[in-house]
């Protein structure tokens, strides 16, 4: 019965801000779109905050975070796993 959901987006980026929040990062989405006019691939950057339960990530960990309920006013991620550590 309290079967986890598969229809939850996932996204892959790279966290910018890792110490500040209490259990709390900043991770930022990198996508490529085309310009409607001139066709040129351009770079979008979007920063979402993301839960992280047991403070394990740093600034520059490669992050897959994991859509879920509202936690605080603007945090609706959370961190499912650290893909790579930072240098």
């Amino acid at each position: 019965m309290a079967e986890a959901r598969k229809d939850r987006k996932t996204l892959i980026g790279n966290v910018l801000s890792g110490g500040k929040m209490s259990q709390t990062v900043v991770v930022s989405i990198e996508r490529l779109s085309k310009h409607p006019f001139y066709g040129k691939y351009v770079k979008r950057r979007v920063k979402y905050k993301a839960h992280d339960e047991k403070n394990e990530c740093a600034a520059g960990d490669k992050v897959l975070i994991v859509e879920t309920r509202p936690l605080s006013k603007t945090k609706r991620w959370r961190v499912k796993e650290i893909l790579e550590k930072a240098k």
